[in-house]
């Protein structure tokens, strides 16, 4: 499956598929966003998500569980579950 992923501040988007990270998706796309671990670790791609749902192959990605719920998200280690709004923007 392939979803649209849009970056609000921007107005920028990308696709992203099942198997890929949106990290992933946007660096195909030639959307640099910021990262630094790429292991859900280090949170400098620490973005809010306004609308869709994203999965985890990990259990813990380096959120805490209110920052989930309050629907941040970690790029480089989230797949999208559906079409997204980041709040974030490109570098």
């Amino acid at each position: 499956m392939t979803f649209n992923v849009r970056l609000q501040a921007t107005g920028q988007q990308f696709s992203a598929t099942a198997d890929q990270t949106l990290l992933q998706a946007a660096e195909a796309a030639g959307i640099a966003l910021a990262n630094s671990c790429r292991n859900g670790t280090c949170r400098t791609c620490m973005t809010h998500m306004s609308e869709g749902q994203v999965a985890y192959r990990m259990e813990w990605p380096g959120l805490l569980k209110e920052e989930k719920e309050e629907g941040w998200v970690l790029p480089c280690v989230a797949y999208a579950a559906s079409d997204i709004t980041l709040s974030g923007q490109a570098v």
